[in-house]
């Protein structure tokens, strides 16, 4: 099969590298980097057979791949919420939060139930406060990692983090009131 219009299998060849690095420094897995990559690059295909011409392909290809990343996040976040948060990297906030489920029938059960009451919590969280705090306490990055990849202030980040913790602590409050 041929190309319809002439440059799409020279502009996939010298966008590939690029757009991958670009992908990579965002998606930790490989094999997921790579399901993005050929996403973006079959979007692109796509859009060529379009009667617009893309004007700018390198930022086209960046903000596509972008938007593909942020998906892919939100979909696995969605999918995966309680069980990230069991086994989240840094437990150290889980650890202080929750019973163990190793100490009998009734610490599991609490621990089920303060794992709904966080997530309902986080749930209420604008969409900011909420992805950052699940990002620094539960995916483990850093607030400098997490700047990089967002391009957003560590400070504002800091914010975004603290208001969640505040949020969370008022709302798990009246599980801990009830054990005094």
């Amino acid at each position: 099969m041929t190309d319809h219009r002439p440059g799409i299998t020279e502009t996939v060849a010298r966008e590939r590298k690029r757009l991958f690095g670009f992908i990579r420094r965002r998606v930790p897995d490989p094999g997921d980097a790579e399901d993005i990559l050929q996403d973006v690059l079959h979007e692109f295909v796509r859009a060529c057979s379009l009667p617009e011409p893309i004007e700018q392909v390198g930022a086209w290809l960046a903000r596509v791949a972008q938007n593909r990343i942020i998906d892919r996040v939100r979909k696995k976040r969605e999918e995966a919420l309680p069980e990230a948060m069991i086994d989240a990297a840094d437990e150290s906030f889980l650890d202080h939060a929750l019973p163990s489920s190793d100490d009998g029938p009734e610490a599991a059960y609490t621990r089920a139930v303060l794992l709904d009451a966080i997530v309902a919590a986080l749930e209420e969280l604008p969409a900011n406060e909420r992805d950052v705090f699940i990002a620094h306490e539960l995916e483990g990055l850093s607030f400098n990692e997490l700047a990089e990849r967002d391009g957003i202030k560590v400070n504002t980040l800091l914010g975004w983090k603290r208001r969640a913790v505040l949020h969370l602590r008022a709302r798990l409050q009246p599980f801990y009131d009830d054990d005094d």
